[in-house]
């Protein structure tokens, strides 16, 4: 399939992006040009995706050096997708009872119990090491200039100055965020040189350690991984732990010591002759490659691009996917089994669309039974009849709860690069955005991933806090093949909001034949319908957020469907994607009109 511009008829805000060389794409401007500097000193894909990673991270957009990341890439040696698990663990004393004791319904939102160990740093040495090409030195000078100091864009400085109060409640995190104490305005000027000292050594120590192994006559690879062992097991690894616990938290050096970045067999379906690829049920991966089983059951395209039928469609399909995503995911390295190969199974989709009503929204959905798809009996299955019930409608006089939404779309940012040797990286990192605490004196922001961890096992068996466990995670990036080439790359931040979004941009693009940027920017809609993964955990039975230009006939048609319409100017993104045009041997990129995205290709 090739892309045509303006097939549909919208006119696009951003031009794609065409390249035949190479393709950078994430968050913010500046950690484009990292990946670009990289790709125009001979890095590969993987090169370029870790220099715009350290960027981003740097940028705290919107998250640290203390989060986690996830990647999915296509090797072309091998031909394979390969997953890589850089998600931290929740630390030593981290239980249930623990959190109970507190008075808490789940793991709190930010401060130093909110901190899974970190992960990014770790997944990034560890991509860098097994598969990019240059130096730990090389991929880190753009980043490292960043915490030397660059000129703070308004997104981040404003984030900063709106969570201020909390970030005075953390010593470290005061004195890197806040520059001009005492002041109206505590946080860096937009466009004011923002200054990382602590981070800079911390980076700088990396570096020297890898020069110094080098030095000794060790590999590349050596040399990188003990960079990794100065991180987690040297005098960075003790200043988080030390700098943790001060302000209140539970990472032990022995935490961050036994902490490991997995590779994994990613998870897959095909949908009409595409191989679609994600994350494992850790993630909220899983959700999209349930919901594409279920749909290439209906003649989507024959419903018309987002007429109240498709929508009622999609919002219910995704209603029954979601639901099992928020009983059935959880750690695959924890006991209880989750029924991944049921609830992935083309049978059991069929029998999940035989539930929808296809005249009005349900607002009751329950979890499936995929267990007989795996030949056993589930032993859920009375528990599921009583599940569900807490259900908090998130609406006040002036619509949808603004502290709500912030939750549902928390933090996040992505990475795509692609090169003409055939690497493919799509990246989901997050954690650790603002306002974040920093671990003492290293200048790494902490995850506040702990919250996506339930403490009730009637809610989810399968993601009840344990120590050394791994949260259930929204982060969720995506990769497709198409007769066994790359066919899309492509993820997005926001939260809950991310599959349901991936989900819609690939359709735009397979079912309505849209060019990748004209998928980027189409009106998506979102469904509010299943536990958000963040704060309290609260849901909007038939929550429906429409992009503002649905006409009114169709939002009508929606209402008189029992859904709770809200509208946006812009619901589509962010989106970083890449196309891969093999008719023509080159590439399309493609990035969201809302947000800071953007991209660069040569």
């Amino acid at each position: 399939m090739s892309q045509a511009f303006n097939n549909f008829p919208v006119t696009t805000q951003k031009p794609p992006l065409h390249g035949k060389h190479w393709m950078a794409i994430t968050g913010k401007p500046l950690a484009a040009t990292a990946g670009a500097m990289i790709f125009s000193k001979g890095g590969n894909a993987i090169d370029a995706s870790c220099a715009m990673l350290a960027a981003t991270c740097t940028m705290w957009d919107v998250l640290s050096w203390g989060g986690e990341t996830q990647a999915l890439i296509y090797n072309p040696k091998t031909k394979k997708v390969i997953a890589l698990n850089a998600m931290g663990i929740a630390p030593t004393g981290a239980t249930a009872d623990f959190f109970k004791d507190k008075g808490m319904k789940y793991p709190p939102e930010f401060g130093p119990l909110a901190a899974t160990t970190p992960g990014t740093a770790g997944g990034l040495m560890t991509m860098l090491a097994e598969y990019g090409t240059m130096s730990l030195k090389q991929v880190l000078a753009p980043a490292m200039q960043l915490a030397e100091g660059y000129p703070i864009e308004a997104q981040t400085a404003n984030s900063i100055e709106k969570g201020k109060d909390k970030i005075k409640q953390w010593p470290y995190s005061k004195k890197v965020f806040l520059p001009h104490p005492g002041e109206k305005r505590e946080a860096p000027d937009v466009g004011e040189v923002f200054v990382q000292k602590d981070l800079l050594a911390t980076l700088q120590k990396l570096v020297d350690t890898e020069e110094q192994a080098l030095k000794k006559g060790k590999t590349r690879k050596e040399a990188i991984h003990a960079a990794y062992d100065r991180f987690y097991k040297g005098d960075i690894a003790k200043e988080i732990a030390r700098g943790c616990q001060e302000q209140g938290g539970l990472i032990t050096e022995q935490d961050l010591a036994n902490w490991k970045v997995k590779i994994e067999e990613p998870l897959m379906t095909n949908y009409k002759g595409i191989d679609v690829y994600k994350m494992q049920q850790w993630t909220q991966g899983p959700v999209m490659l349930q919901a594409l089983n279920m749909l290439e059951n209906f003649d989507l395209k024959g419903m018309g691009y987002n007429s109240s039928r498709y929508v009622h469609t999609l919002y219910q399909t995704m209603n029954l996917a979601f639901a099992d995503r928020d009983f059935y995911y959880g750690d695959p390295a924890f006991a209880p089994e989750e029924p991944m190969k049921g609830l992935l199974s083309k049978e059991y989709a069929k029998e999940r669309i035989k539930q929808i009503d296809w005249e009005k929204n349900d607002p009751k959905v329950l979890p499936g039974d995929p267990y007989p798809f795996e030949g056993k009996t589930n032993p859920y299955r009375d528990q599921i009849k009583t599940w569900g019930t807490k259900q908090v409608s998130m609406r006040n006089s002036n619509g949808l709860d603004e502290k709500f939404m912030e939750e549902f779309t928390a933090g996040t940012t992505s990475v795509e690069a692609a090169d003409e040797e055939g690497w493919v990286v799509s990246i989901t990192p997050s954690g650790g955005w603002v306002p974040a605490c920093i671990a003492g004196n290293t200048g790494v922001g902490l995850s506040q991933r702990m919250q996506s961890f339930v403490l009730d096992a009637k809610e989810n068996p399968f993601n009840v806090v344990e120590p050394g466990k791994r949260p259930r995670v929204t982060l969720t990036p995506s990769l497709a093949l198409k007769d066994g080439k790359p066919f899309l790359s492509f993820a997005k931040q926001a939260g809950d909001e991310q599959d349901q979004l991936l989900l819609q941009f690939f359709l735009n693009i397979v079912e309505f034949g849209m060019t990748v940027q004209e998928a980027t920017e189409a009106p998506s809609f979102k469904t509010l319908q299943m536990y958000a993964s963040f704060g309290e955990h609260e849901k909007e039975p038939g929550g429906l957020i429409l992009n503002e230009a649905m006409p009114d006939w169709t939002r009508k048609e929606l209402s008189r469907m029992g859904y709770k319409n809200s509208y946006q100017p812009r619901t589509s993104g962010p989106i970083n994607a890449i196309y891969f045009d093999w008719i023509h041997g080159t590439m399309w990129g493609g990035s969201s009109n809302h947000g800071e995205d953007y991209g660069i290709g040569w």
